[in-house]
């Protein structure tokens, strides 16, 4: 009996040991994919704070948890399902949906350089978002929630890209961990952003010298922080996008931008030995995606904007 129960303890023991393995390897492997899509997780942390400007301030954490709570959705219930599916039943179709989804994030880069060069609609908008009642408030995080349905696909399909070859419920366990691991990430990180001018009223009103210079420095530094988030989102987008196209046409059967690709980063990488040679690679493959990005996303912004709007003109002439 003491014999048999020791036994049992053994191999709940290697179970244990098993099963603490396991998640190790989905913790490995949920890092690792959350890092090969950290280009997108930039993307729409620079994004999401322009869906809270213009609120009051006590409109703006609900208006992120509302974001934050459609987000998380959009990864379990709808993005989740479908892209286990493809990866078991049809996995040559992921290059595909991924092209396309750098196409898209090419396009949305380039026609915010667009808007920044020429002026757009964002730049119409004269009523304060405060005073536009709950409806347009609604509309917002609708607005919202749909742009991160595109960015949260992009960022499942490349994290089940890099555990591919693995079992199913690893595949399906690592994606929930990075769903739920980039949701809280990406609008911890937002809702931190949207509030650090608060932060900085509060500080400039104690009585503390340092406290006030503290508080009155990050209200005056919070309008320049946006700015280099939408200059840094803009950038992700369009070397996030391009690189997506760059690999995914190779995987696609079309290999020669990746391969050109490949021998311009061993090219700089052969440069200079040691670290900076990795720094080199990683630059040069990082500005070519971004300018494949921003051809690419021209042509498309051409193809939407542009040519419907000639075509309209010579119809009313």
């Amino acid at each position: 009996m003491a014999g048999g129960l020791v036994a049992l303890l053994d191999d709940v023991a290697v179970l244990a040991k098993a099963a603490a393995a396991s998640i190790d390897d989905i913790g490995a492997a949920a890092g690792k994919a959350s890092i090969k899509a950290a280009g997108v997780v930039v993307d729409d942390t620079a994004v999401t704070p322009r869906y809270v400007h213009g609120f009051s301030p006590d409109r703006e954490l609900p208006i992120i948890r509302k974001i934050a709570i459609g987000s998380i959705r959009n990864k379990l219930l709808i993005i989740l399902p479908v892209a286990m599916l493809l990866s078991q039943f049809l996995p040559q179709a992921l290059p595909y949906l991924l092209i396309a989804g750098g196409l898209f994030l090419c396009f949305e880069g380039a026609e915010k350089v667009y808007e920044a060069l020429f002026g757009g609609h964002h730049a119409k908008e004269e009523v304060p978002a405060a005073v536009r009642g709950p409806e347009f408030e609604k509309s917002m995080v609708s607005g919202a929630i749909r742009t991160d349905l595109i960015l949260s696909a992009e960022i499942m399909v490349i994290s089940l890209s890099s555990v591919e070859n693995e079992p199913f419920v690893t595949r399906l366990l690592v994606l929930i961990v990075v769903a739920i691991m980039i949701t809280i990430l990406v609008y911890g990180v937002v809702a931190l952003i949207v509030k650090m001018d608060d932060v900085g009223l509060s500080l400039a009103q104690r009585t503390s010298t340092f406290s006030q210079r503290v508080g009155r420095a990050l209200v005056a530094a919070m309008p320049k922080v946006m700015s280099v988030l939408t200059v840094v989102g803009i950038a992700a987008m369009l070397w996030v996008g391009g690189h997506i196209l760059l690999v995914n046409v190779g995987e696609a059967g079309f290999h020669w931008p990746a391969d050109r690709l490949h021998d311009l980063e061993h090219w700089f990488g052969e440069l200079v030995h040691g670290g900076l040679g990795g720094v080199l690679s990683w630059t040069a493959g990082t500005v070519t995606s971004a300018i494949v990005g921003l051809i690419v996303g021209a042509i498309v912004v051409l193809i939407v904007h542009l040519i419907p709007k000639r075509k309209k003109s010579s119809e009313v002439h």
